[in-house]
């Protein structure tokens, strides 16, 4: 046989078990085929845990694999984002993300992570606004006294935190720059121990979670002042706006979403919006997130939720800049 023909034949060889053989799957239609670990970067029983642990069991249920829940509180969020952050890009780690994550951006010199750098939008879970609360045995019982009382003593009024650089925190420093105000940060480690920390006194007041506070104030151990909202809600409808309490124009929603890390396959990333979008539309998850004052609210595309996190991370820039605050 010539050299020619048996190239020949060698070449019609290889396109026939080229066509014979089946076309490599994509990335999207094989995944998920094993649990997936979602990061919560918070302590168990705080609002970004309590909205994870609503949406999981019916997301897992829709991938048809596992979602674990991993608690991995601290820094304000840093450490578990920091671990997601470096985590392989494959779909199988993801992370909870929450609103300080983009406060924590601007006071945090190093957060070990970059909220748009090192992660993938997945799309925003859920909208849920902060609360103005305050121990039982503080006097105010409304925003204008409160403020009045802030005037009265400069920096003797401590109000507790999740951490420095917090959500829970930057919404107060929100609150005291339109008002002119001065109270003292007492920061803590995550939202669950500053509530803590009100409930027993151990400081007078917070803006926190309104997930994580609306049961203390059902039973009596706090005191609602306002709602960070730009309209009531419907958990809690006796309890006002701060704007509308005396503060016009103040608004700071609390949000949750979803992050992968980057260079995570686009078919992976659009099967885990779908998925996370199908989860949030179940009546179920919707009842629960509306009774705790919560709107369940997923992005129309993974761009739409990526275009709302620069918005943020713009947003606090600013406040923390007209605060005079110092990066640590």
């Amino acid at each position: 046989m010539s050299v020619a023909l048996f190239s020949a034949s060698a070449a019609v060889a290889l396109l026939i078990a080229s066509a014979a053989a089946p076309a490599a799957e994509p990335a999207g239609n094989a995944y998920p085929n094993h649990p997936i670990r979602l990061i919560v970067p918070a302590a168990p029983g705080g609002g970004t845990d309590n909205v994870a642990r609503t949406y999981a069991p019916t997301l897992s249920r829709i991938l048809g694999q596992q979602i674990v829940v991993d608690n991995r509180a601290g820094a304000g969020g840093s450490i578990g984002a920091s671990i997601g952050a470096h985590a392989p890009a494959d779909g199988y780690t993801l992370v909870a993300t929450f609103a300080s994550h983009a406060t924590n951006s601007a006071v945090i010199k190093d957060t070990g992570y970059d909220l748009v750098r090192d992660f993938a939008p997945v799309s925003l879970t859920v909208l849920l606004p902060n609360m103005l609360v305050t121990n039982p045995a503080f006097p105010a019982r409304d925003v204008k006294t409160l403020l009045a009382m802030a005037r009265a003593q400069p920096g003797k009024i401590q109000f507790a935190s999740g951490s420095f650089g917090a959500s829970s925190h930057l919404s107060m420093e929100l609150l005291l720059g339109m008002t002119h105000t001065q109270m003292q940060n007492v920061p803590y480690k995550g939202v669950g121990p500053a509530l803590i920390a009100v409930v027993t006194g151990e400081v007078q007041l917070m803006i926190g979670s309104l997930l994580s506070a609306l049961p203390h104030v059902h039973s009596g151990k706090l005191v609602a002042l306002g709602v960070t909202s730009s309209k009531r809600v419907s958990a809690a409808p006796d309890v006002p706006t701060i704007a509308e309490a005396g503060v016009p124009g103040y608004q700071a929603d609390n949000w949750s979403g979803v992050l992968a890390p980057a260079g995570t396959p686009r078919p992976i990333v659009m099967k885990l919006h779908a998925a996370i979008s199908e989860a949030l539309q179940d009546p179920f998850v919707k009842k629960r997130f509306l009774d705790e004052g919560g709107e369940a609210a997923p992005s129309r595309t993974p761009e739409e939720f990526g275009g709302m996190i620069r918005n943020e991370l713009q947003k606090w820039s600013r406040v923390v800049k007209d605060a005079g605050i110092q990066a640590q």
